[in-house]
């Protein structure tokens, strides 16, 4: 008997429908075709165990199981449950009325449980837009596939409640989810505040104006001055995310395996933090079945370098074309997947390899190591960057005062007035803040007056800076016009903006 029953399979971060015909038939052997891996491969010693520990079996005829489309790459222990009970059909053990209505997925223990898998959300989306009546999946991953509306989810403990389900009618437990009110609710939930970091003054304006225009920052000072926590309170200050924006981050964390079981949605901007030791596949994505890398996890919320220069050189120059882009391409022989990236980057780094800036009585670094060790970030790098702050230690009046700082909620109202000029600002165009604008958009809405003007042209011969670099400098000045609600970029805006490209002076090229 043959019996047509339905899973799914993630690309990049959508899904595809998976076609799972099992074919029941006179003679012996298990065949199992469709451009499966090895952990599918290995499904019939699970499935076989499983269903035994639950009063049932795999039977001893000839069993060919086909995975359509077959050009297409199948991975994973996820179709362990769709492929058990297309078994347990095609052989007359359950009933198969409505057997198509449903997507089932789930990875199978040798007791009958089930254990979640991965890519839930756009598998859900992808059952909802194919017009399937359910879904049908390990009870941890209901919360996160219920996001979806207009269609049923399902959770199952162990295959035999499916079994149930099918074969006497049994309900499984359906779960539902008031998205709007989830995302709501915990929308605001942030760990830290600014109003914790004593001092630091112009490094939290610095921050606001990075926060206000999506701008990429590095904060250059010595151990202990701050950087790691103030780069840990920017989601604090980003806009909250918008109900699409969630979608879209929940889905490249569904698809990589990161969300938790008591997770439904993504409601606060992500914040990634990878250790300096980290590969370069690990960071943008790939592999041999390639999965979302950091600067994809870190989509529409901030990653942080923590000590740039430690990171490999190798690893940093493959993030310029996201940084640009902000989109990363995987290439491999048969196919190509696209993965999100817009994420606005925070790094640090010490001034010197001694820890200290180059005018300080206690740097110990020669000229040759500072030069060294600078060299490691690379110039084009360096350019996507717009913003270079540099943050000195805190005096000790500042740490003892007992004053609170500015409360991030205050900071992320004026973060907020800011983006909503630039949203009126681009509504007709296909960017939402002032650093995606490119070389049109920089035209259109960053005209200078005479002085500030001649004032650049001052800062560009000067510094010797990069026709990128001068870019950054419009786009930073139109930001800090917006935090003053200006129309028009004036001279003081342009100066402010030029103070934030410290690593283009000269005294950094000793």
């Amino acid at each position: 008997m043959l019996i047509k029953i339905y899973g799914s399979a993630i690309h990049g971060v959508a899904a595809q429908t998976i076609t799972i015909e099992v074919n029941v038939d006179n003679g012996i052997g298990y065949h199992l075709v469709g451009l499966a891996d090895n952990a599918i491969k290995e499904s019939s010693y699970r499935i076989s165990a499983a269903l035994k520990n639950v009063g049932y079996k795999i039977p001893g005829k000839k069993i060919t199981i086909n995975m359509a489309p077959a050009d297409l790459r199948k991975e994973g222990a996820a179709y362990d449950l769709s492929i058990a009970v297309g078994i347990l059909a095609a052989s007359d053990q359950i009933m198969a009325e409505n057997i198509q209505d449903y997507v089932i997925m789930g990875e199978l223990s040798l007791d009958g449980s089930l254990q979640p898998v991965r890519g839930v959300l756009p598998i859900a989306i992808q059952a909802r837009e194919e017009g399937f009546k359910g879904i049908i999946l390990p009870m941890q991953n209901t919360r996160e596939a219920a996001i979806v509306n207009n269609i049923h989810v399902y959770g199952a403990e162990n295959i035999k409640e499916v079994i149930d389900f099918f074969n006497e009618g049994k309900a499984l437990q359906k779960v539902t989810l008031d998205t709007k009110k989830e995302f709501q609710e915990r929308i605001n939930n942030f760990p830290f505040d600014f109003s914790e970091v004593k001092g630091q003054e112009t490094a939290k304006r610095a921050m606001e104006v990075a926060a206000a225009g999506g701008h990429n920052i590095i904060l250059i000072g010595p151990p202990g001055s701050g950087k790691t926590m103030l780069a840990k309170r920017v989601p604090s200050i980003l806009p909250p995310l918008t109900l699409k924006e969630a979608l879209e981050t929940t889905k490249i964390h569904s698809v990589a395996g990161k969300m938790g079981a008591e997770t439904s949605l993504m409601t606060v901007r992500p914040f990634r933090s990878p250790h300096h030791t980290i590969s370069d596949v690990a960071l943008v994505g790939g592999g041999s079945y390639p999965q979302p890398g950091e600067i994809s996890l870190a989509h529409n919320g901030v990653l942080f370098l923590d000590e740039m220069p430690e990171f490999k050189r190798t690893v940093l120059e493959v993030m310029r074309q996201p940084l640009e882009d902000r989109e990363v391409t995987i290439s491999r022989a048969r196919f190509t997947v696209n993965y999100p990236a817009s994420f606005m980057l925070v790094a640090s780094m010490n001034p010197s390899p001694s820890g200290f800036f180059p005018d300080d009585p206690n740097n110990t670094s020669s000229i040759y190591e500072m030069q060294r060790y600078m060299n490691k970030l690379s110039g084009p790098l360096l350019d996507r960057i717009d913003i270079h702050i540099e943050v000195q230690k805190v005096e000790f009046e500042k740490l003892s005062e007992k004053r609170k700082g500015e409360k991030s909620t205050d900071i992320r109202t004026r973060v907020l007035l800011a983006r909503d000029m630039q949203n009126e600002r681009y509504k007709d165009l296909n960017i939402s803040y002032n650093a995606q604008m490119g070389p049109k958009e920089i035209e259109a809405f960053c005209d200078l007056d005479d002085t500030s003007f001649s004032l650049i042209k001052l800062a560009m011969e000067k510094l010797n800076l990069s026709a990128r670099a001068y870019d950054r400098i419009l786009k930073v000045s139109r930001t800090i016009a917006d935090l003053e609600g200006s129309d028009s970029i004036l001279s003081h805006h342009v100066s402010e903006a030029i103070q934030y490209r410290s690593l283009d002076r000269e005294f950094w090229n000793v």
